[in-house]
């Protein structure tokens, strides 16, 4: 069963429509990549998730069941502009947050003394917000979402403002909670990171998701028959019999094989005595795909 399911949702502002009849499924204990450019309904379609606000048409199932008020607390959002109360003090400000998670004081106390004992900040406790760097309240509203222990977790641009290490810090934990089972939202514009941690993504375009699948999948789908050799020894003259080299340095080459099975060709380097260190198909990034299918509409398939 997903963990979460969306059917047919749809959201207008007045003549807006910031989401239109987007559906998608995200399976459990995955990373879910949710991507798109500015504007494209991302940030529309975490407020339904999260049932800040309400789809004007759809369904929205979490866990099977039809989105409700009960939710929000098996779910841990942290968005993007991130929402801490500046003036309270850091232990007091999570003990408040975690029990409108639906905590008992004691399983706040609890699961607040655990965090501060993992990330060694046990002496913030009675500092305010205010004193913090803003890499020291990123950690603390990262605390914040996870505190309750959610089976959903959306994280909208987790590691923007922090430093490589604290990033490291927070990307491993990302891990854990993934290997825990965890199911995990997780948007953001930075497509070498959604490479480096997502399995699954979904693109939305205009309030309509255009691309979806596996990364693997995805890449594959979006393939040119492209592939790199390292190589010793002279190329045969008649190489681009098999397809249009795009780039030769040194002994690498890419060519784009066109009406010839890739172990033709290599057959073929190796009769003519050509010695080959690596072959390899170059799969697009998904940053690639991402502005192929942004900027060209016409592709588009939903």
């Amino acid at each position: 069963m997903s963990i979460l399911k969306l059917v047919d949702v749809r959201k207008t502002y007045g003549d807006h429509v910031a989401v239109n009849d987007v559906s998608f499924e995200m399976p459990r204990g995955c990373v879910f990549g949710l991507l798109g450019p500015n504007g494209a309904g991302k940030t529309s379609l975490i407020r339904i998730i999260t049932t800040i606000t309400r789809a004007d048409q759809g369904q929205v199932f979490l866990d099977g069941e039809p989105l409700n008020n009960l939710h929000p607390t098996q779910i841990g959002y942290m968005p993007e502009e991130r929402g801490l109360y500046k003036k309270m003090r850091v232990g007091e400000h999570l003990l408040y947050l975690a029990q409108l998670k639906g905590m008992t004081l004691h399983e706040a106390k609890q699961q607040s003394k655990y965090w501060f004992e993992k990330f060694d900040i046990v002496d913030w406790w009675e500092k305010r917000i205010e004193e913090l760097s803003k890499g020291m309240q990123q950690k603390i509203q990262f605390i914040a979402t996870v505190i309750h222990q959610p089976k959903l977790l959306i994280l909208d641009e987790p590691f923007s403002g922090l430093d490589p290490i604290n990033t490291r810090l927070i990307k491993n934990e990302i891990d854990e909670l993934h290997h825990k089972g965890v199911s995990i939202i997780f948007s953001t514009h930075r497509m070498e990171q959604v490479e480096e941690v997502c399995e699954h993504i979904v693109l939305i375009n205009q309030g309509q998701n255009v691309l979806e699948g596996t990364v693997v999948d995805v890449k594959n789908q979006f393939k040119e028959n492209i592939f790199e050799v390292n190589f010793e020894g002279a190329l045969p003259d008649n190489i681009e019999n098999y397809g249009k080299l795009v780039l030769q340095k040194g002994n690498t080459i890419r060519i784009k094989l066109e009406n010839v099975d890739s172990n033709i060709f290599l057959k073929h380097l190796l009769d003519n005595e050509v010695t080959i260190h690596s072959f390899n198909e170059i799969l697009p990034s998904l940053n690639e795909i991402f502005i192929k299918q942004v900027n060209e509409p016409h592709l588009v398939s939903t």
